[in-house]
């Protein structure tokens, strides 16, 4: 069974970058792939990364891109990460390292970048995000709250009528907007939010936060935690048993993060997103061949998240393919036609096709109950 070779994706740093010999092997179209490779979204990369193999190994037996063989260029886009990545990244362009970036990272890192990359290179930014983003070269092509968010609190409050939420992220943009986004939408029901906090990265207990929101008196929590510290938050929360008076919904727990949470950890808990590994679609059932025929039967779990760096690979070929120099002048506002390989289902919006989203519910270590929203 084929596996991805090593030439196809390698992690390196910027001083071995300089002394390695790739600088000068103009032959490949170098991707750099931005994901945390450590820290509390560290849980994520497994997925990614061979998630990106995938669409590597679909455009190497085409053309690639630009006419140039694919090469992943891995880099760690970590807010824990030893160096800023923004250094890591402006170094290389300013070098003629990399080509194009793909970045699968929390939006803090995003805002960083932006300012360093300056429509030098091609930006494609592919997971779930708060929106808003008009950076020229930059193209966010994830879902955003008023996508994803509204319509899973909507059908939430019609089935289970909680009147009292609580709110609960990590300290950055995209928690804060999200929660800002939940409370307009939560004020056409009368709910109130009766907590609201942000927590630093890697927090060492979430006991206190549980505490506080036991006592709180909420019937529904919004979390909206990354990686390792949605875990232990839901950990704590199915060890106080709270599922018995409220329920969990969360737009960023996937699947790596629900087999960690432990399956007695996870009643009452749903999850809103476009794409799930076990959904069943043609689109989906593709993709699962072509992952699992590169990867075997025990590749790292499909999710969202790495979804989408497969579909910002082939986001990014088909952009210069169809637009060549455009995308200098363009952004995720400008809506730019890009047909392109998904492993997500897509519907005609009015402002162009956009994907389904499903509101899912955990049953033991899986998601099941896929509704379409």
């Amino acid at each position: 069974m084929a596996r991805p070779s090593v030439e196809a994706s390698i992690p390196i740093e910027l001083a071995e970058f300089r002394e390695s010999g790739l600088l000068a092997r103009r032959e490949c179209f170098r991707v750099a792939l931005l994901i945390p490779l450590c820290g509390s979204a560290g849980i994520w990369a497994p997925s990614c990364i061979s998630s990106a193999q995938v669409a590597v190994a679909e455009l190497n037996r085409r053309a690639g891109i630009d006419g140039r063989k694919v090469q992943l260029i891995m880099i760690d886009a970590a807010v824990e990460a030893s160096e800023p990545v923004e250094e890591v990244v402006n170094g290389l362009i300013d070098m003629g390292a990399i080509d194009a970036i793909v970045g699968m990272h929390i939006s803090a890192i995003r805002q960083r970048l932006s300012k360093v990359v300056r429509q030098r290179v091609p930006y494609i930014y592919t997971p779930l995000y708060e929106g808003g983003e008009t950076t020229a070269g930059l193209f966010a092509i994830g879902e955003t709250p008023q996508e994803q968010l509204g319509p899973a609190i909507d059908r939430l409050q019609r089935l289970y009528r909680p009147r009292k939420w609580a709110l609960i992220g990590n300290d950055y943009v995209w928690p804060r907007s999200s929660h800002s986004y939940a409370k307009t939408c939560l004020r056409n029901f009368d709910a109130e939010v009766v907590m609201e906090c942000y927590l630093p990265f890697g927090l060492p207990s979430m006991t206190p936060v549980a505490e506080r929101l036991e006592a709180s008196g909420a019937e529904a929590v919004l979390v909206s935690l990354v990686g390792q510290d949605a875990v232990r938050f839901n950990r704590v929360f199915g060890r106080m048993e709270l599922h018995r008076s409220m329920i969990r919904l969360s737009c960023a727990l996937e699947e790596n993060g629900l087999m960690a949470c432990g399956a007695g950890n996870l009643e009452r808990l749903f999850a809103v997103s476009s794409y799930f590994g076990a959904i069943s679609t043609d689109a989906n059932a593709a993709f699962r061949e072509r992952y699992h025929s590169l990867h075997g039967d025990f590749a790292p779990a499909l999710n969202a998240l790495g979804q989408s760096t497969y579909e910002g690979m082939h986001y990014l070929a088909s952009l210069l393919r169809d637009h060549g120099e455009i995308w200098r002048s363009s952004s995720t506002r400008s809506a730019l036609p890009i047909v392109h390989e998904s492993g997500r289902a897509f519907r005609q919006g009015r402002a162009g096709p956009r994907p389904t989203i499903y509101l899912a519910r955990a049953d033991g270590m899986q998601f099941c109950d896929f509704k379409p929203l």
